[in-house]
């Protein structure tokens, strides 16, 4: 079974900002496949179906941000998947705007919700798409209301087409592994 987590902060007020490419990715995905998101588990809004001939689930934690650790944990636990079926989509302050970029593995790189995760997995071993969404312009003191705005105009545009890019790459993650997902959008 693969595991995509799409990070973010639940309800209406994060809608389409920054902070929540990895939940619109999520929505992306789902709308693709004909998923709906029907299900609640583990701290998380879940939604399911089959990639190929691998069932995938579909995970945006409800926990906020910073805590993303404890419902990837619990669903690390009760699904059982292994670590390279685990994939983590999130927004990333230090990556250019709009630009996507796969990795294997690694340190969280100042994401608080990829620092959770971490932490309540006790490793770095698993997958993840980075989003870049750029820092704000009046520097690091506004990263916050910066990272929960909604962009418009170009950057919307932009945006959108970035979290489009990363369901693309997240399905072929699924269906062709992290090397080949890499190879084809790490550009």
């Amino acid at each position: 079974m693969k595991l995509i987590v799409g990070l973010g902060n639940p309800g209406g007020r994060y809608t389409r900002t920054r902070h929540n490419v990895g939940f619109d990715t999520l929505d992306d995905i789902a709308r693709r496949q004909g998923w709906h998101w029907e299900t609640q588990r583990s701290r998380a809004l879940l939604a399911s179906g089959m990639l190929g001939t691998e069932k995938a689930l579909l995970a945006k934690p409800q926990t906020y941000m910073n805590d993303s650790g404890q419902a990837v944990g619990e669903l690390m636990r009760f699904y059982k998947p292994d670590l390279a079926d685990l994939l983590v989509i999130c927004d990333d302050l230090d990556l250019a705007f709009a630009k996507v970029r796969l990795r294997a593995r690694g340190a969280a790189g100042g994401q608080h919700g990829l620092e959770d995760i971490i932490r309540h997995l006790a490793t770095n071993e698993f997958a993840r798409i980075k989003i870049g969404v750029g820092r704000p312009p009046a520097g690091r003191d506004a990263n916050v209301d910066w990272l929960l705005s909604r962009p418009g105009g170009d950057e919307r545009i932009a945006l959108d087409e970035a979290i489009a890019r990363a369901a693309d790459a997240a399905l072929r993650w699924a269906a062709e592994g992290i090397e080949a997902a890499m190879n084809h959008y790490n550009m």
